[in-house]
């Protein structure tokens, strides 16, 4: 096995960081190699706070992944979330001036830099730039232009821009750990690559990944990306609407809403006597109070993604409905509580893709995991700009994969 059939990942959450190994075969299905799972400290809503103690969760995640597939990790594909990221849709247009009027890969490269041509400010860069369809004088729909006649040729594409200095605090978390980084990539575009099937995506679906820090919200449409949106509300916000409600610490609160957590509660007080729910250092608590707890806030979390859905009626927009991941989508009866919620048929997503040292994964809460490695393995251009810009320059980028081919 060489090094360059090795993808990885590193998704550094507000909750857990996982590192993960695998190899990259012909297909789309990866064989894990080692998976390392480490508390997070050091980030709030997705945002470093302290970089000594982020560096620390990242390297003990780094460590556990390498032991378990007997490999070093050189250089990761790294997940991008929190309030900083904003996106926007953007129009691009050149003409084809050659005498044969054929559409060439050059021209491609002319019409993503004119879309490309977007006002940012000096604190934020660009961090995706996806083509979502080409027009061919007019005609919408056009998914490959090239070797096609035109006069005109018109892109649609989805920008996303985030804080310099935020994500810079991250590369700085990942690179002092002696990792080098392969992309950076949006964490919901990561997460549909894991739980999302392709007659979703066309029909039109929401996805949510509902983590520690955030809820992730992207939206997908005729096969493409059509918007992006991180809301700051999501897991945390549970658990701490438990420890102050019931009077539990942080901590138990937490244990409280993974061993407990469900949105059903036991509706009109049929039973007599209320289930106690004890866990081990003494405290109790009623079930049905516990309940109601995170079903009120799950509904907020729902209508704040329904708010980011563009349009009117978007029963008609996203008709192949809600898909929820991340860990958050573990509280039992969320899907349905969604679909009494939003009007929208909803699923739970659990990633899919992976084989091996795997079992660990089949879970929503790695959904943003498994697909950053489905990202990387299967070649994405979105027009990073980050690698090619103030982290780290093309030079670098290229010696750090030649020494990779030459180990």
């Amino acid at each position: 096995m060489t090094k360059n059939e090795i993808v990885s990942c590193i998704d550094v959450g507000t909750t857990k960081v996982c590192s993960i190994m695998a190899k990259a075969g012909h297909g789309r299905d990866l064989q894990i190699l080692g998976v390392g799972i480490a508390p997070s400290r050091g980030l709030h809503k997705g945002l470093v706070v302290n970089i000594a103690e982020s560096k620390r969760s990242i390297q003990v995640s780094v460590r556990r992944a390498e032991q378990a597939s007997g490999i070093k990790m050189d250089s990761a594909y790294v997940g991008v979330t929190g309030r900083h990221v904003n996106s926007l849709n953007k129009r691009g247009v050149v003409s084809i001036n050659r005498s044969d009027k054929l559409v060439r890969s050059d021209d491609l490269r002319r019409v993503m830099r004119a879309a490309r041509t977007v006002n940012v400010p000096a604190d934020r860069k660009l961090l995706h730039v996806i083509p979502r369809g080409y027009a061919i004088d007019g005609q919408e729909g056009v998914m490959d232009p090239v070797g096609m006649h035109a006069f005109r040729l018109d892109v649609e594409t989805h920008i996303i821009t985030a804080a310099v200095a935020s994500v810079q605090n991250l590369v700085k978390c990942i690179r002092g750990v002696g990792i080098d980084i392969e992309d950076l990539v949006l964490e919901p575009l990561a997460s549909g690559e894991s739980v999302l099937r392709l007659d979703e995506r066309d029909a039109g679906v929401v996805l949510a990944d509902i983590g520690g820090g955030t809820t992730d919200v992207a939206i997908f449409k005729d096969g493409s990306i059509w918007h992006t949106a991180i809301l700051p509300v999501a897991g945390y916000q549970i658990t701490r609407d438990i420890a102050i409600g019931l009077g539990l610490p942080f901590d138990v609160a937490e244990e409280m809403k993974k061993k407990y957590g469900s949105v059903i509660p036991i509706h009109n007080g049929q039973e007599k006597e209320q289930p106690t729910l004890r866990i081990e250092n003494g405290f109790s608590i009623p079930y049905q109070e516990l309940s109601e707890i995170i079903k009120a806030r799950i509904e907020e979390i729902l209508k704040l993604i329904a708010l980011e859905i563009p349009g009117s009626d978007y029963v008609k927009d996203v008709p192949a409905g809600l898909v929820l991941t991340g860990g958050s989508s573990n509280l039992m009866g969320v899907d349905v509580l969604a679909e009494d919620v939003l009007g929208l048929p909803a699923r739970v997503g659990i990633p899919t893709g992976v084989y091996g040292l795997a079992d660990v994964l089949p879970d929503p809460a790695h959904a943003t995991g498994v697909g950053l490695l489905l990202w990387g393995s299967s070649g994405h251009d979105s027009q990073n700009t980050w690698q090619t810009g103030s982290f780290g320059g093309v030079f670098k980028r290229f010696m750090s994969r030649l020494k990779r081919i030459v180990r």
